[in-house]
């Protein structure tokens, strides 16, 4: 009987076929039948290592730092790759075991879902380099049809800040350009991101905006007092973190978000806190306020903080928010208005605290005020829903025992 030659190269591919098909996805055995002189098991050994999806947003990344090299020895659960994704810096561990034949992705190359990253096989074994072609070719066309839908999604993000963004903004400033009239400033990868979620916003975003005036005289006492006792002192953002979220309790339409024909409202209430770094701003969350007393908020707060100066957020520290608070009182500004960070319905501005005298008491006639500024997607709330909510926040500021006793 006339013997049927197959080249590995087609039978690579005819494999990667089956597997990516999904059809043999509980496994399947390949018999050893000869063909030619070569057995179907002992040709096709090699296995594609592909990028697997962490979180529910993520779709695509970018390429870090890349742990191996051709030739070397990968065991199951190595560490193979960093990839950027969704804010911060993801470990790619291996799925199989193997010695790498082909590196399918290198630093600074955008990767998605699927897409294979590195090629292990026997140590001896032989493979075809038109089929490691065509495993790179497939990446490339996912890389571009990725792409492509991100730049038309409505609501998601055009543009991911991550986590080597959120390292480069507490780094050295020696590289971005001389800062004097006439002369050039060097944007970071992380402030040309911000701009484009920032247009994104203004284009797709249609906002509304409120203003109130808080008397925080109490609020200053209380505050003051808690931390005589404390170590680690209590910040006001800890309080407008709480005051936030039970507003949201009041008025739960504050955290939802636009999906098909309806709103869905958020499963938890989490808060996110505008943190300002040397060469960009990024946004951490503090999740479930509710639950949390002050002290834990200040606790929770602190170490989120502290993780975005270093540059180790994780991708559980920077997901879920519904709303963020942007403080600008420590520059002495009195009232701004901040843009609503897509995939939120608004956001606080915080200006600073000013002692204002008010002739018409006969007591305390200095008080302590600051203005709040609220931005609203008004697709999401109308101006009787925001104003509730905005007066709540207002009261609980103003009464700051409430937010001691929940």
């Amino acid at each position: 009987m006339k013997q049927l030659q197959i080249s590995g190269y087609w039978l690579q591919c005819f494999y990667l076929l089956i597997v990516r098909s999904g059809v043999f996805e509980g496994g399947f055995e390949l018999r050893p039948d000869f063909l030619g002189n070569r057995c179907i098991k002992d040709i096709w050994m090699a296995e594609a290592v592909r990028l697997q999806r962490f979180g529910e947003t993520m779709d695509s990344g970018v390429i870090v730092d890349c742990k191996i090299a051709l030739g070397d020895e990968v065991e199951k659960g190595d560490v193979i790759f960093e990839i950027e994704t969704d804010k911060v810096t993801l470990e790619i561990e291996s799925t199989g075991s193997g010695f790498v034949k082909a590196v399918l992705a290198k630093p600074e190359q955008s990767v998605s879902v699927g897409d294979a990253l590195v090629l292990l096989g026997k140590k001896d074994e032989e493979v075809a380099q038109d089929f490691i072609d065509s495993l790179k070719a497939e990446a490339g066309k996912e890389e571009l049809k990725s792409q492509t839908s991100q730049s038309v999604q409505s609501g998601k993000g055009m543009a991911e800040i991550t986590r080597a963004d959120l390292k480069e903004s507490s780094g050295d400033e020696s590289d971005v350009g001389e800062i004097r009239p006439g002369g050039k400033v060097r944007l970071t990868k992380m402030q040309q991101l911000t701009a484009e979620r920032m247009l994104e916003s203004k284009r797709q975003i249609p906002c509304f905006y409120l203003n109130v005036e808080v008397d925080v005289t109490e609020l200053v006492a209380v505050r003051k007092r808690l931390n005589e006792k404390r170590e680690a002192k209590i910040s006001y953002n800890d309080f407008l973190i709480k005051a936030a979220a039970m507003g949201i309790e009041k008025i739960p339409i504050m955290s939802g978000q636009v999906e098909d024909e309806f709103i869905r409202l958020a499963d938890s209430i989490n808060v996110g806190l505008a943190v300002s770094g040397p060469r960009g701003l990024v946004v951490p969350v503090v999740k479930d306020v509710p639950k949390k007393t002050i002290e834990q908020i200040a606790k929770q707060a602190d170490e989120l903080i502290e993780k975005a100066k270093e540059g180790k957020l994780e991708l559980t520290d920077i997901e879920g928010a519904c709303i963020t608070i942007s403080n600008l009182g420590g520059f002495g500004v009195d009232s701004f208005i901040p843009i609503v960070i897509p995939g939120q319905c608004s956001i606080v501005g915080v200006g600073h605290i000013r002692e204002v005298f008010e002739a018409e008491r006969e007591e305390e006639s200095h008080r302590k005020k600051m203005t709040i500024n609220l931005s609203v997607d008004h697709k999401v709330a109308n101006g009787s829903q925001a104003s509730q909510f905005l007066d709540f926040v207002r009261r609980f500021l103003e009464e700051p025992e409430t937010l001691l006793q929940s």
